[in-house]
């Protein structure tokens, strides 16, 4: 009886062991699981973004193109060609995610984004509609006409949304998104706090 006794102690002291060693294993490899948060390693993180498309704005807009055959400074009659057009349009505005600086001081990561910019500018080709079309057989419409006006609507209708606030928008919602990848991390919420310089 005694000898039984013995060996349930014994047993008990080795699982109690094992246990332990098996606990004590785990918090190791969770804390070797677990990387240190550096200004590098964040860094990384957000360069894996590469080009932050953080806001579009879509738009319809109508432009007009008129020309005259010219000879010497002076409109040479019956030579007059021009159109009308409407169209949509959306513009992607962003950060290049290459040039985020990160520097963490005690419980405060900050990170430098940088200026937004028109990332892309598309035009949807269905919604061209072309209206009001004159034509000259001295002066015909060419296709050079059309793709330079479309870069000339293109640039002002970018320096209108710039106007109406388009980057600082795409800059406030990078910060939004930037710390929603961010405060994935539970180390990064529970430890840190952002800021954007």
């Amino acid at each position: 009886m005694k000898k039984l006794k013995n060996f349930i102690i014994l047993l008990l002291v080795i699982a109690a062991l094992m246990m332990t060693v098996f606990f004590v294993g785990m918090k190791r490899g969770e804390k070797q699981a677990t990387p240190e948060i550096t200004s590098s390693l964040i860094e990384n993180r957000l360069e894996r973004s590469m080009e932050l498309i953080s806001t579009k704005y879509h738009y319809t807009n109508m432009g007009s193109f008129e020309n005259k055959a010219q000879y010497y400074g002076f409109d040479i009659p019956f030579t007059t060609k021009g159109f009308i057009i409407s169209y949509s349009g959306t513009i992607s505005a962003g950060l290049d995610m290459k040039n985020v600086q990160v520097d963490i001081e005690e419980d405060t990561i900050n990170i430098k984004l940088g200026k937004a910019k028109i990332i892309a500018h598309e035009i949807d080709e269905d919604s061209i509609k072309v209206f009001d079309e004159k034509n000259s057989i001295f002066n015909p419409i060419k296709v050079e006409d059309y793709s330079s006006f479309s870069k000339d609507q293109k640039k002002e209708v970018e320096q209108r949304a710039i106007e109406k606030g388009l980057l600082t928008i795409a800059e406030e919602e990078a910060q939004r998104a930037v710390r929603g990848i961010l405060t994935i991390d539970p180390q990064i919420t529970e430890k840190y706090k952002i800021e954007f310089k």
